[in-house]
């Protein structure tokens, strides 16, 4: 976490950085300058460190939110998350090419010294515009990453730096820088007195452990009960007029045997009447 004067201190520091790294592989001094690339480009070794863009950083962005309690207290200090991104060009005589020379000692730089060292953020720090920076107490480095831009993508960021003739560069980005909020977050009140109690399973007001909570019962899957078990279960309280509910059987269906079929009488001869004779008078 850092003030306001954290951008500027980055920039600072990186040239610094490069000047301390860069310079004695030439027999001359490499003039390094933390502003845009000019337009007259110089005859001797010269760096222009050009801060171009300033962006937030996607992954820390919203990592402070929410800053606030619901009555407007301030909880947490919020934090601007950024990520810087530098042009770095070389300059110097073509026909010893210098500027390619100066190119290389740059990527060979930041690839071995990839994190900003806290010496040479202390060392900026004495420079009377960065005296009341505070990025040396930051608890996050600085890191410096190469970026890669295409023709098309170049062609735009040169296209921005009106007549401003090209010339040889790297792009890098820094992450993380944190800004910090003026205003201070009120501290918790302390804790005055500890309250620890210890109850056992069951006592009132004890956690209910795992498992032991009330059951639900399921729906009983049992056959439907008979008629005798229909006339106990609605048998009626006492007081009141007793009902007695009883469930009629079915009645049986007895099936008739056919009838038997009657015998003729067969009437003897001899019962039969005889023929009355005349009597002659």
């Amino acid at each position: 976490m850092s003030n306001a004067l954290a951008i500027a201190h980055v920039t600072q520091a990186l040239a610094l950085l490069l000047a301390s790294n860069v310079g004695p592989e030439f027999d001359e001094a490499v003039k390094v300058e933390p502003h845009k690339p000019p337009t007259e480009p110089p005859d001797h070794p010269t760096l222009n460190v050009f801060l171009y863009q300033v962006t937030p950083n996607t992954s820390m962005r919203n990592n402070d939110l929410p800053t606030r309690a619901l009555d407007g207290t301030l909880v947490k200090r919020p934090a601007a998350a950024l990520d810087l991104h530098y042009l770095i060009t070389a300059y110097g005589d073509e026909t010893a090419l210098v500027g390619q020379r100066l190119i290389g000692s740059v990527v060979r730089t930041l690839h071995d010294i990839p994190i900003l060292p806290k010496d040479v953020i202390e060392e900026t720090a004495q420079l009377p515009h960065l005296a009341d920076s505070d990025l040396a107490q930051a608890a996050q480095r600085v890191r410096f990453t190469p970026t890669v831009m295409d023709i098309d993508e170049t062609s735009k960021l040169w296209g921005m730096l009106y007549q401003t003739p090209y010339s040889l560069s790297v792009v890098y980005q820094a992450t993380l820088v944190l800004i910090d909020g003026r205003e201070k977050p009120v501290p918790a009140k302390p804790v005055e007195r500890p309250d620890v109690r210890v109850l056992p399973f069951g006592a009132p007001g004890a956690p209910v452990p795992p498992g032991a909570g009330p059951k639900v019962e399921q729906p009983s899957t049992s056959p439907a009960p008979t008629g005798a078990e229909v006339s106990a279960a609605d048998e009626p309280a006492p007081g009141r007029a007793a009902v007695k509910k009883t469930a009629k059987a079915p009645a049986k269906t007895v099936a008739k045997a056919p009838a038997r079929p009657r015998r003729a009488t067969r009437v003897s001869k001899s019962a039969q009447p005889e023929p009355r004779k005349d009597t002659e008078g």
